[in-house]
């Protein structure tokens, strides 16, 4: 399964691919962060953002799109700018027919690490020991993206899968409707 992760910032979306199944070694495909400049107006940094997730998708060909779930903070433009980045990076997946998964930072942080409040350092260290890595992927957003890609790989693939045995061994039923 090869799955591309998504931490949507209007300045910066981190954007991490990697490749794996549960319970195999996973592996690093790319990672990378757009950027967009704040001296730009917010339509045309979404059309850069747009256009970036977009070719990530055209160049790596991912089975899924894991993108971080947006939480509300105390600061609204900053959770406004991480809205309108999450539902680019969504439109971008749904118009190719991808899966799309949400993960909250906690549900991320608890997969990576083995704890849900874990900070970005600890995040980033398993990140980078998960993958097997020579340096930790910097910025942190990058890490975020590629942590997002392996809690989907882990628990998402998962899911999906215990989702289509029960689909498989569950009887069928038909429902009629009469007025």
């Amino acid at each position: 399964m090869r799955v591309l992760g998504i931490d949507p910032g209007l300045t910066r979306c981190g954007m991490g691919v990697v490749d794996g199944d549960v319970g195999r070694p996973l592996r690093l495909v790319d990672v990378g962060v757009l950027r967009t400049t704040s001296t730009l107006p917010v339509p045309e940094r979404l059309v850069t953002i747009e256009r970036g997730v977009d070719a990530w998708i055209e160049e790596h060909q991912p089975d899924a799109v894991a993108v971080e779930r947006v939480f509300a903070r105390s600061d609204v433009s900053t959770v406004m700018g991480t809205a309108q980045a999450s539902g680019i990076a969504m439109v971008c997946a749904a118009r190719r027919g991808l899966p799309v998964a949400l993960h909250t930072p906690s549900e991320v942080k608890a997969a990576v690490s083995g704890s849900g409040r874990a900070d970005k350092a600890q995040v980033t260290a398993m990140v980078t020991r998960i993958l097997r890595l020579d340096a930790p992927p910097k910025p942190a957003d990058a890490a975020d993206a590629l942590a997002l890609a392996i809690t989907h790989i882990w628990r998402g693939g998962a899911q999906a899968r215990l989702d289509a045995a029960v689909a498989r061994t569950a009887p069928t039923r038909r429902r009629t409707w009469t007025p």
